[in-house]
């Protein structure tokens, strides 16, 4: 509503004075400021806040007279009234400055427009120059307590019991009337008035009191602290015409200041509350409506501690209260009590670093114009202090004592609802401070997205046209990305428009949050978000000629403008289009009876409020016959309702709506909500509601012509509620959101919110008889509410935050440190919980349910109930008293008709301390069961934390067994991350902390402990050269033994517990292999740090067996998106058919070195960086040769074509000890790949390939899988090779058409290590696949051909047995990468390794395996969707993220 702003600026008195100021008096319309210092009157004026007169009191007159006291002024700001110390009413004139008019003036730039204006308009913004002249004195003869002004008379109060009505014109006795205040009866109320029991008012008198006009009487605080309400019973003041009510059980009433627009009286107390009072029309007694008191809850420290209420003053809106107490500080309430700032906590009273700083005390305060700001006086006491350390501190600049540091301005920014109701019905907030506005919508741009942003533009002002496609589409999805920040949009307003016309008096926005208009003093000036321009009007005469009183409104690209025209001397209703210039040409008039209070826009209709308590609806229609568009207005309906308001200035706002409650309303006629069915009407805090009469009879509608219809005379008006100080509707309608498009929402202060909600029978049955068809559900919110988002079940608002600045204190404090520096946020709340639950406590479980529905899909649904179970959960489960009826078994019935109903109940127990959880599991179930629930769900993660609330609940062998099932169940479906908690989960049980769940992990856990301990400790040498392997009998044992030592690091390897995760992981990995899923094989072991090689070592001749060659090979092809070779058509003519040519073409290409470089510039799939070998049947003996001699060359750097020659003649030889380097290379050291890339540069001249080889490599480029895959199952293959399972092996060499690896397992088979079965396995297989690949894939032809003679060998090895010295190259190898390497090191990046002269590939396995199968890979995504590695995807520096 009203929020503080920045830091309070501080006005200092330029006369020199030892007084100091210690009354402020607002002038009527709040432009001049009286204040009074003992025996000095000075006029401020407030834009610009400056001293333009002071009247000093002659030292024989202030003797005479005595100090003054109060001042009150006369409401055409012509006389000022000063009481003194001795009983003296001092009456100034108020004259204007004659020649000099002005006491201040703008200054111009040379050229500036505004020089050349119409005479008149500079007084508008100068300050002008006044002076006083006092007139003749009146004594009164008794000390003055009160003043107060009427239209043409002052009544003045006295300490002898007596009650003075002057005339301000007429002095002396004849315009003097006395009324003794024992003459006045006193009752309770006005019926027993004549008869009842009265006050003994001896020696008591009035010593504090205010007039109301809308009460047409004057509130009073007697001297003995009763309060009272004096009414004159005919027009004039005279002794035997006056009639007082007083409240009984109070007696300590200090102070009293009445609210007009509400008809309320705020009585002050010494006890430090504020009691607010209403008249009853029945009875005209005193009623209690509600307190203004600091909560315990809020202000513990100090509630009780604030002395007594010194001064409360009404904003001039009337729409909230400021009070300040005889210990100080400021605090701020709206009319019917909802709390908004307190200068007595938090950051105002304290210190940054926690000490408490001393409330500021206040003498006097008044708001400013249109409440932008607070005028405040502080006590005398208070500045002599501060200026005291001022003069200590600055003894050496000249001191100034006599600077009166007198007023601090707070300022303010509000709600636009507090003065032009008729945004209530936007979706957006708007405040507006003196000179800016703060708005909650985005950039224009963001919310339509930027692709369509221009497409429906306006061609004058770029702004969207106004043509919605579909009416009753949502406009609030737009306003849901809105919530996600908490800055404003603030929009400094035109400075020419504010120098003529502050203060801002009205401010609107239109639906779309895009355009705004404000109207100050005269005219008014709208913006546009799209264009941020102002525009203001052209014509400075047409401005000034007009200002505006009922109100602004936008409708559609049109301003609608209430105005009083002074030229015609008429009130008018005008419409401005928004492209248009601002100009009356191009305005619709439309000309009105009578003043116009409010105003406010139905879908195409407006509906006036005007002064003589009559409300007038006209149809708006948009014409485009004109040059520029305009529209028509038709009067539609006048609804006198001078029965029913008492004063007109009670209405607070007038709302059309599409409500009603007839019976007639149904499920299946949602278009009568398009149509305006009732009027909503503010008065005075009762919301009211006058309903179209449709008694008559219906029959003749058809008849009639549509307009017609809308005639429909209106009900008497019914009281829907109470204490209502905002009212929100809205005229859209949808069909699925019905229940919160056609409520009614109500702000009402303290109370909160309340909804009046429509009540639909379900699926168009017939309605019960004996329900309602609304019903009214109060509710609580946190926030003080500022616009509602229907669909989004959402309330938007604002608050205060600080800001401490302490450390701009110097050796005196600043005001900056006195007072943090205030700032206005955006808030949002939810309210829906609050909704259900209130449905459900009246057993509306069936509307509870519709409503919720039509809520489901909104974002924060799951939170909704959520919040639900919590609030219940907490009340009823730490009540004292046992709970009759509990609700929450209704609420946990109620959500258990929504999907998320495990989540909910396990969310919220986590969130709420473990004392409450065996009430909340009686109510929603077991926590086994709901466990059972989410396994067969398949919602592994709720499950998790079902596990921890079981883990608190039971036994230890409880948990254990549900978090195994869960350990399996999240095996099987590759959560790595949850499998990670629960193995840590299962230890925690095993090593006895039953008594915290377990910490959540560190993310960096999987990389730094668990992931692949076996490669970590076990280096694979690249150091040594092919040249230095000594030869010696080898065991093949060796190899495939488990490593000991480090892979048990940090564990304790006996612990039953760790057994019992290795029996499920083995288990689990057996289930795996046995099923074929070598892909999820890989993930399981890369995450879960699974040590593979170890356990397929034990596994080699058991589950690592393959049954089934031909289905293990079409399964990997699945798994790994690997395509099944193909044959182009022309290839069995082809000379590479068989292989004939294939040694003249790797010649030609190793004369390039550039065999991978030339087939990887076709592959997009890795950057030429990263070139990645091509393990191809073609050229395998190419990428052999290439290793040799990339081995050599980085020694002899010696890149000659006689040396290729040399290594072609040892292929043959030293193709085996290579082999395992060729299965595993996946990258080549930048140092080697540069030097490709130069001699391609040198060569590219010299290589020309034939059609048919260029269409070859094509072909093959065809035939490979993604190059993530082809990295992964390079991986597995060295896995498989080291752990000796030779099946699996020479499966993934026919994927990979590696003749390489076949031969080298085939070598491998005549070891004596190996089972002969194992032999005939292979041998089977072989047989099963080439019989397979001539029947169902042809492309799997030509690379058996190529091992044609390795089956051969095999064939016919199966009866002979070799000797073992025959394998000593290649066993050799696996030697030299068992051997030796640092425990602890990590392998060093392939970047750290160039000019290494070994098989490159060997490098690979002390990468943390992870990065080949980046976590988490889904079974079925393609690999390319899980990549997750830089721009050399050749390196894998695998950690896992």
């Amino acid at each position: 509503m009203y929020f503080l702003t920045g830091w309070p600026r501080r006005l200092l008195c330029p006369l020199k004075s030892a007084e100091e100021p210690f009354h402020i008096q607002p002038s009527c319309q709040r432009f001049y400021f009286a204040l009074l210092s003992e025996t000095q009157l000075s006029i401020w004026f407030s834009r610009p806040s400056v001293l333009i007169v002071s009247y000093i009191e002659s030292a024989k007159a202030a003797a005479q007279f005595g100090f003054y006291q109060k001042a009150e002024w006369k409401p055409d700001d012509s006389m000022i009234a000063v009481a003194t110390a001795n009983g003296y009413i001092l009456l100034f004139d108020v004259l204007g400055g004659g020649e000099d008019k002005y006491l201040y003036e703008p200054v111009y730039p040379k050229g500036s427009p505004r020089v050349k204006v119409t005479p008149g308009f500079k007084e508008e913004q100068c300050a002008p120059a006044l002076s006083l002249e006092l007139k003749k004195p009146v004594d009164l003869e008794a000390p003055i307590t009160s003043l107060q002004t009427l239209q043409e008379d002052l009544l003045v109060c006295t300490a002898d019991g007596y009650l003075h009505v002057l005339h301000w014109d007429g002095l002396g006795s004849n315009g003097r009337k006395a009324i003794c205040l024992t003459t006045i009866p006193f009752s309770l109320d006005l019926q027993s008035a004549r008869g009842g029991p009265s006050l003994d008012l001896d020696g008591v008198y009035i010593c504090c009191m205010e007039y109301c006009l809308t009460l047409d009487g004057f509130a009073v605080v007697l001297s003995d602290g009763r309060l009272g309400f004096i009414t004159p019973l005919s027009n004039s003041i005279a002794a035997d015409q006056l009639q007082g009510v007083w409240a009984a059980d109070v007696a300590d009433g200090t102070c009293v200041a009445v609210n007009n627009k509400y008809r309320l009286m705020a009585f002050g107390c010494a006890s430090g509350s504020v009691l607010v009072y209403m008249i009853d029309t029945t009875t005209g007694s005193m009623q209690l409506s509600h307190k203004l008191e600091l909560t315990p809850k809020h202000y513990p420290d100090i509630y009780n501690k604030t002395g007594a209420v010194k001064l409360i003053c009404w904003s001039p809106d009337y729409s909230v209260v400021m009070v300040t107490w005889e210990c100080g500080g400021l605090s701020l309430w709206s009319v019917f009590g909802a709390h908004l700032i307190c200068t007595l906590g938090e950051d105002f009273a304290h210190h940054s670093d926690g000490t408490k700083k001393d409330p500021l005390k206040i003498s006097s305060m008044s708001w400013g114009a249109e409440g932008y700001h607070l005028w405040v006086i502080p006590n005398r006491q208070e500045r002599r202090k501060q200026e005291d350390e001022e003069q200590d501190v600055e003894m050496v600049s000249p001191p100034h004592p006599c600077l009166q540091a007198g007023i601090l301005q707070f300022h303010f920014i509000k709600s636009a609802l507090t003065v032009n109701p008729c945004t209530s019905n936007q979706e957006q907030v708007l405040l507006h401070g003196e000179d800016r506005l703060y708005l909650t919508c985005g950039d224009p741009t963001q919310i339509h997205g930027n692709s369509d942003a221009h497409a429906n533009l306006h061609p004058r002002d770029g702004s969207p046209l106004h043509h919605p496609s579909n009416p009753d589409s949502s406009l609030s999805q737009g306003l849901s990305t809105l919530l996600g920040h908490k800055h404003w949009h603030v929009v400094q307003i035109h400075s020419t428009y504010l120098e003529s016309n502050w203060p801002i008096r009205f401010a609107a926005i239109d639906t779309a949050g895009q355009c705004m208009a404000v109207a100050g003093r005269r005219g008014f000036a709208h913006y546009s978000l799209f264009t941020r321009k102002w525009k203001l009007f052209g014509n400075i005469t047409q401005e000034q000629s007009m200002t505006v009183t009922g109100g602004l409104a936008w409708w559609k690209d049109f301003v609608v403008v209430a105005c009083y025209n002074f030229t015609d001397q008429q009130e008018q209703l005008r419409f401005y289009q928004r492209a248009s210039n601002l100009d009356n040409a191009f305005a619709s008039v439309t000309k009105l009876h009578s003043d116009t209070l409010l105003l406010n826009v139905f879908r195409d209709m407006v509906i006036l409020f005007r002064a003589d308590c009559s409300i007038c609806l006209y149809s708006i229609e948009r014409r485009n016959d004109g040059p520029t568009p305009s529209v028509s207005v038709a009067l539609l309906q006048e609804v006198s309702m001078s029965r029913y308001i008492p004063h007109p200035a009670l209405v607070v706002s007038v709302t059309l709506t599409s409500v009603r409650t007839e019976t007639g309303i149904s499920l299946k006629a949602p278009q009568q909500a398009c149509t305006a069915e009732s009027i909503m009407l503010n008065l005075a805090g009762q919301l009211i509601m006058l309903q179209r009469d449709r008694s008559g009879p219906q029959v003749r509608d058809k008849e009639t012509p549509a307009v017609n219809k809308k005639l429909l005379p209106f009900c008497p008006p019914v009281v829907l509620a109470q204490c209502v100080e905002n009212v929100w509707t809205t005229c859209r309608s949808n069909k699925k959101k019905r229940h919160l498009l056609e409520a009614l929402w109500l702000s009402c202060g303290e109370a909160g919110m309340k909804v009046w909600l429509p009540l639909f029978p379900r699926d168009n049955r017939k309605p019960h008889s004996f329900l309602s068809r609304r019903i009214m559900l109060p509710f609580h919110i946190n926030i003080y509410p500022l616009a509602v988002l229907f669909e989004d079940a959402l309330v938007l608002g604002a608050t205060n935050e600080t800001i401490l600045y302490d450390g701009l204190q110097g050796p005196s404090e600043p005001l900056e440190a006195l007072f943090p520096y205030c700032t206005v946020e955006r808030t949002s709340q939810i309210y829906l919980h609050h909704i259900l639950r209130q449905l459900l406590v009246r057993n509306l479980g069936e509307q509870a349910l519709m409503l919720a529905q039509s809520c489901a899909s909104l974002p924060y649904f799951p939170h909704v109930l959520e919040l639900m179970v919590h609030v219940v959960l907490e009340e009823e489960a730490t009540s004292r008293e046992p709970i009759p009826d509990p609700l929450l078994p209704t609420v946990a019935k109620f959500i258990t008709e929504f999907p998320l109903f495990l989540q909910t109940i396990v969310h919220c127990a986590r969130k709420t301390e473990y004392a409450l959880w065996n009430y909340l599991f009686a109510a929603v179930g077991n926590p086994k069961d709901l466990f059972e629930e989410c396994l067969m769900a398949q919602d592994l993660d709720t499950a998790a934390s079902y596990l921890i609330i079981l883990q608190n609940m039971e036994v230890p062998a409880v948990s254990r067994q549900h978090a195994t099932l869960l350990f399996n169940t999240a095996l099987e479906q590759g959560k790595w991350d949850l499998c990670r908690h629960m193995i840590r989960f299962l230890k925690a049980i095993g090593s006895g902390e039953m008594e915290s769940p377990p910490p959540t992990p560190s993310t960096q856990e999987p990389s730094s402990t668990g992931g692949f301990e076996f490669f970590r400790n076990r280096s694979i040498s690249l150091s040594q050269s092919a040249d230095s392997i000594s030869t010696g009998k080898f065991n093949l044992q060796k190899t495939f033994s488990m490593p000991s030592g480090a892979s048990a690091k940090g564990r304790d390897v006996e612990c039953a517990e760790n057994m019992y995760i290795d029996m499920m992981l083995w288990r689990h990995a057996r289930h795996l292999l046995e099923q074929v899923r070598l892909r999820d094989l890989g993930c399981f072991s890369a995450q879960l740090g699974f040590e593979l090689i170890g356990w397929l070592c034990r596994e080699r001749n058991r589950v690592a067996r393959v049954d089934d060659f031909v289905s293990a090979l079409t399964r990997l092809h699945k798994d790994f998106l690997w395509p099944f070779p193909v044959i182009p058509v022309g290839s069995f003519s082809s000379p590479l058919k068989n292989g004939r040519c294939r040694s003249v073409l790797s010649t030609q290409l190793l004369k390039s070195q550039s065999a991978d470089s030339l087939l990887n510039s076709e592959m997009d799939t890795a950057p030429p960086s990263a070139a990645t070998t091509n393990h191809t049947w073609m050229d395998s003996l190419v990428q052999s040769t290439k290793d040799t001699e990339t081995a050599s060359s980085a020694h002899s750097n010696q890149n000659s074509p006689q040396t290729h020659d040399a290594f072609l003649s040892l292929l043959t030889n030293k193709v085996e000890e290579y082999s395992v380097g060729s299965a595993t290379d996946l990258t080549e050291t930048s140092s080697v790949v540069d030097g490709d890339w130069t001699m391609v540069d040198e060569n590219s001249s010299t290589l020309s390939l034939s059609q048919a080889e260029l269409e070859h490599i094509s072909m093959e480029l065809a035939n490979k899988g993604p190059h993530k895959s082809q990295v992964q199952l390079r991986y597995l293959l060295h896995v498989f090779m080291e752990a000796g399972c030779l099946e699996w092996c020479v499966v993934i060499g026919l994927i990979l058409r590696d003749a390489n690896v076949i031969k080298q397992v085939i070598s491998f088979l005549d070891s004596p290590e190996v089972p002969p079965e194992t032999a005939q396995s292979i041998r089977n297989g072989l047989l099963a696949v080439d019989a397979w690949a001539s029947s169902d894939c042809l492309g799997y032809k030509p690379f058996l051909n190529l091992i044609q003679p390795q089956l051969q060998q095999l064939m016919n090895s199966t009866s002979e047995q070799v000797q073992p010295d025959a394998f000593q190259p290649a066993t050799q190898s696996c030697k030299l990468a068992a051997s030796e390497g640092p425990a602890g090191a990590a392998a060093p990046r392939v970047e750290d390794s160039r000019g290494v002269p070994a098989p490159l590939g060997l490098a690979l396995p002390s990468l943390e395996p992870a990065g080949v199968f980046s976590r988490p890979p889904p079974e079925d995504s393609p690999p390319e969707q899980t990549e997750e590695q830089g721009e050399e995807e050749g390196t894998y520096d695998c950690t896992l993220s």
